[in-house]
């Protein structure tokens, strides 16, 4: 069974990467944009990672420019804006795509894993999250317009299990 350790990613500085330095973590892949009305989210994204990133939990950003052309910057130009504008930490990713014959891997194996709405594999807008449990097996997928503080209720039994590094 896949899990999201098998997936190479391009980091925000466009260095390679697995995504195995994250294994044994509770994690929240998400697609974000820089022009989006759900933009604002960063912030809450932000906040849940500082509050539980000791605990074994990861947000990992991975912007998306292919609804409504809401993140048409480059790697350096979204990094400076989620830098200067929200102060993020977490982890951000090369842009992806999500959806279409170029999706990227590990967003094919997210999308697999939780449907969504009726069932559909495809994504609908920017700021779908997937939470990933501490053996790497996406568990849950929401959409943009669920709250961080509802994600965070079903996050935290997953905080609860014992990190083990296999």
């Amino acid at each position: 069974m896949a899990t999201v350790y098998d997936y190479e990613v391009t980091t925000i500085n466009g260095r390679p990467q697995n995504l195995s330095p994250f294994r044994g973590d509770v994690l929240l892949v998400v697609n974000v944009a820089s022009r989006c009305g759900f933009t604002p989210q960063y912030a809450d994204l932000e906040a849940l990672y500082r509050k539980h990133r000791a605990d074994g939990f990861a947000v990992l950003g991975f912007p998306c420019d292919q609804f409504g052309h809401q993140e048409p910057g480059d790697e350096a130009e979204i990094k400076t804006f989620c830098s200067l504008n929200y102060d993020v930490t977490f982890p951000l990713f090369a842009k992806v795509k999500v959806n279409g014959p170029e999706t990227t891997p590990l967003y094919r194996y997210l999308k697999s894993a939780c449907r969504g709405l009726l069932f559909t594999q495809s994504i609908k807008w920017n700021f779908t999250k997937f939470l990933v449990d501490r053996q790497g097996a996406a568990v849950r997928r929401y959409a943009p317009n669920i709250s961080i503080a509802r994600i965070e209720t079903e996050l935290m039994p997953l905080l609860a299990e014992q990190k083990s590094v296999a």
